[in-house]
């Protein structure tokens, strides 16, 4: 057995085993040491004895198994007692209330508003998702060092405030939503465009983000925004076996073969998009799917009604991210020099797709050199093994 293995299981089931420790014994940071220690034990015992039947279900009973070994040797006697009232009913139903779900819990946990919104998302992605403190730095565009920091403020904070890991009463769920949201977009954008290894995809954290989204409609089925996150990851999903060629390589949207989209998640995806609209109450992930819809329609996208819908999306959360996407679409309706004026306004330097539009503008605005150049500045900021390569082979195309 490869250490690849246990890879893979912890990208499916380190969410699941924290969350449930988390419930287990009330402590963020006793679950997460007690999960990591069980991966390691794995990646000795199992290339010896073997991938056990049930993998993830044998790193949660490892972990709690650390976790009470550690509360025992640190832990006064009243403690052991209280450690042992755990033990006993650790087996029990989980709580009632509106979050059923383990990992929902623990989402909402973490977007308490105590903590500051982007502490929320980080420490979420971190817990729930299992990414690294450098994909979680990558998708906020900062240093892997200010992301170390402001991990380890979140779970100060929250030793320091005492939060609970509890279930939100339904009407603190509105509330916390906006943080939520972003988690799960957040943990399907490393997903579909994963930040480091060979894979341009992610199939884990795609799959788990709309396992996600869509427990959110059916949690909050009169929250649009929900319903439109997921039509979003619905669409582009649909798009996932298109991207990528027979060698794993990348393929842009213009070039993609349609007849190979999943036509039953643009169906589901779309009829979101119109119950969406249907209710008459925008918002930016709403927007961002009519987007998408409008991309996937069959025949020529029509670039006029894309810049139409980014112009309502700057106007619901203007981002310099949202910027740079626009200014794609008025390339196509007014010329690439336009658009370049517009992305040369933006604060994206560490970005490497504003490099990478960038680069496609001055392409074919016949600047060449400068072209290449903007290429190979996009291949330098992605940790991505198949962006890479595509971008260095247009860089090298330009020279």
């Amino acid at each position: 057995m490869r250490n690849t293995q246990v890879e893979r299981v912890f990208r499916d089931g380190h969410g699941r085993a924290v969350a449930v420790l988390v419930r287990a014994f009330g402590n963020i940071e006793l679950a997460e040491d007690a999960v990591a220690d069980a991966f390691a034990v794995a990646l000795e015992r199992w290339p010896r004895d073997g991938v056990p039947p049930s993998p993830t279900g044998w790193i949660v009973t490892t972990a709690r198994n650390r976790a009470v070994d550690r509360l025992r040797r640190e832990s006064t006697r009243d403690a052991r007692q209280t450690e042992a009232l755990l033990l006993a009913t650790r087996d029990e139903p989980s709580e009632e209330g509106p979050v059923r779900d383990d990992h929902l819990r623990l989402i909402f946990t973490c977007c308490h508003p105590a903590l500051a919104p982007a502490a929320r998302v980080a420490l979420t992605l971190r817990l729930l998702g299992g990414l690294t403190t450098a994909e979680i730095s990558r998708a906020f565009l900062v240093p892997e060092a200010t992301m170390a920091q402001r991990l380890v403020r979140a779970k100060a904070k929250i030793r320091a405030a005492n939060i609970p890991y509890r279930v939100p009463h339904e009407a603190d769920l509105p509330e916390r939503l906006r943080g939520v949201l972003a988690v799960v977009y957040l943990v399907f954008n490393e997903g579909y465009t994963a930040g480091t290894g060979a894979d341009l995809i992610r199939d884990d954290l795609c799959a788990e983000a709309v396992r996600l989204g869509r427990l959110l409609v059916e949690l909050m089925p009169d929250e649009p925004e929900a319903r439109g996150l997921l039509a979003l990851m619905l669409l582009v999903t649909a798009r996932r076996d298109a991207r990528t060629g027979a060698g794993g390589e990348l393929v842009p949207l213009a070039e993609q073969d349609r007849t190979r989209w999943d036509a039953v998640l643009l169906a589901e995806g779309r009829d979101l998009v119109r119950q969406c609209l249907r209710r008459g109450a925008p918002g930016p992930y709403q927007a961002q799917a009519a987007i998408q819809a409008v991309h996937t329609d069959d025949g020529p996208t029509d670039w006029s009604q894309v810049v139409t819908l980014y112009d309502q999306l700057m106007a619901l959360a203007p981002t310099p991210v949202a910027a740079l996407n626009r200014a794609v679409a008025v390339a196509e309706v007014d010329g690439p020099g336009l658009a370049l004026e517009i992305v040369d306004g933006l604060d994206l330097e560490r970005s490497h797709v504003f490099h990478a539009v960038r680069a496609d503008l001055l392409r074919r605005l016949g600047r060449a050199a400068e072209a290449a150049d903007a290429y190979a500045a996009a291949a330098a900021r992605t940790g991505n093994a198949a962006e890479r390569a595509y971008l260095r082979a247009r860089s090298a195309a330009c020279r």
